[in-house]
């Protein structure tokens, strides 16, 4: 019945706002956004038959020889795009991706999260995620990134110059229904970063590949250039996503929170599972949240990132961080996942790192005791049994490769795709002359 409803508020929408297009929303499982477009009076067909596409089209999906895919619009999603004003009316939706016989596409990644969603739902559990993006503007897209300002954290001169850019692009997102937090300037220079309000998981995947789109039209809209690659200026701190998560019950009350004295962080038993999950599975999904060989060079020791498993409340270095909440703002009790880049699918992100944390819970596992990653070493990690992240793309396919556990949560499909593009990327990695090795080794010695 609520879909019905939904559906009806859509088709209303659309005759009483004059939408004449509507492109479907969906992405690969690398999380490109890829899209086509129906006139409006095709879409009641849409949601009763779904819209045929040639699925071998897109990376990652099917062979030439199953190619015909369904895609079922979602009618929740539907909104008028503002950025499409030389149109008379576009409007977009994103879409689960079905097969011709309308079972989920289990190279889908929306319909992934989807699965392990519906999983935890049936167990209890509700996950939250807000995302804070970290992203770099530049003057266009040549071979040297060339910033617009020389800023830092918060700075608010004339020097950040992304400040108008920013809140063109909150003010398009609100349009559009997705709610913004704050954003700001963040660290390096031109580097600037928005913090999307807190969603349930598909929700807030979807809010996410909005934000991508509007934070890249409003910059090309004033002859800029978005870049999301994790790190793209060798000597200035990389980009991030960080997620913060919590688990709601169907009553909407927060699952995380406990008081002091069961906990100094006031993480709750099931908290404390679930960020052990977190912890324990991490070396396995870091090719999903940081899924290119540039992530990894963002991943290293600088006092700002992780690269071992631990956790803690100030230390900035770990994987996940428990942020002091207001208080008697128990509701607001969250843990910080800091590992992911803006380079990944949030659909798989949220998926695996859902699915671990779920997993931390179902084995009761144990939170290991805080500790400062700031200054440790390998010798010292190693001998507090604490694992290091993966250092490069190779030694991420290695860990996700040997994951039974990556494999149930995210299906045979995704994880033979991701595996057989990842190898390539990463042989073709190693077998490419860079400048800094001509640099050095050109002219001998």
């Amino acid at each position: 019945m609520a879909s019905d409803m939904n559906i009806d508020y859509v088709m209303r929408s659309v005759e009483e706002r004059d939408i004449r297009f509507v492109r479907l929303w969906f992405t690969d499982v690398l999380g490109n956004l890829k899209s086509f477009s129906i006139a409006s009076e095709d879409l009641e067909e849409a949601f009763d038959e779904g819209i045929g596409f040639d699925g071998s089209a897109v990376e990652g999906f099917v062979s030439a020889e199953e190619s015909d895919m369904l895609a079922f619009p979602d009618p929740t999603t539907f909104q008028i795009l503002p950025h499409s004003s030389s149109l008379k009316g576009t409007a977009r939706i994103f879409c689960d991706i079905r097969t011709p016989s309308r079972e989920p596409f289990e190279g889908d990644p929306r319909s992934c999260l989807e699965r392990v969603f519906r999983a935890a739902d049936e167990k209890g559990y509700v996950l939250n995620v807000g995302p804070k993006i970290e992203y770099f503007y530049f003057r266009d897209r040549g071979p040297i990134p060339v910033p617009l300002d020389d800023g830092g954290y918060f700075d608010l001169t004339s020097s950040d110059s992304g400040t108008d850019l920013r809140h063109q692009t909150i003010l398009e997102l609100e349009r559009m229904s997705v709610p913004v937090a704050y954003s700001y300037h963040s660290n390096a220079p031109s580097q600037n970063a928005i913090e999307l309000r807190y969603a349930e998981a598909l929700s807030c995947a979807d809010n996410i590949m909005t934000a991508r789109l509007a934070i890249r039209d409003v910059a090309l809209r004033n002859d800029m250039f978005v870049s999301f690659m994790p790190k793209p200026m060798t000597d200035v701190s990389g980009s991030g996503m960080f997620l913060y998560q919590s688990l709601f019950d169907h009553e909407g009350n927060n699952l995380f929170w406990a008081p002091k004295d069961h906990h100094p962080a006031h993480l709750s038993d099931l908290a404390q599972h679930y960020v052990a999950g977190l912890l324990k599975y991490a070396p396995e999904y870091t090719l999903i949240t940081n899924p290119t060989v540039n992530s990894y060079k963002r991943l290293v020791r600088n006092g700002e990132v992780p690269i071992y498993a631990t956790w803690g409340r100030k230390d900035r270095t770990a994987l996940v961080r428990v942020p002091t909440h207001k208080p008697g703002k128990h509701q607001s009790t969250r843990v910080e996942l800091r590992q992911a880049d803006p380079s990944a699918n949030p659909y798989l992100a949220f998926a695996i790192t859902l699915a671990a944390g779920i997993r931390g819970i179902e084995e009761g596992l144990h939170l290991p005791e805080e500790v400062s990653t700031v200054s440790m070493t390998d010798a010292e990690a190693k001998a507090l049994d604490i694992e290091r992240l993966p250092r490069s793309l190779g030694r991420a396919i290695e860990r996700f490769e040997n994951s039974s556990f990556v494999r149930e949560a995210l299906g045979d499909h995704i994880c033979d795709y991701l595996l057989d593009v990842k190898r390539r990327e990463w042989h073709d990695y190693r077998s490419t002359v860079t400048d800094w090795e001509r640099e050095r080794y050109y002219v001998g010695v």
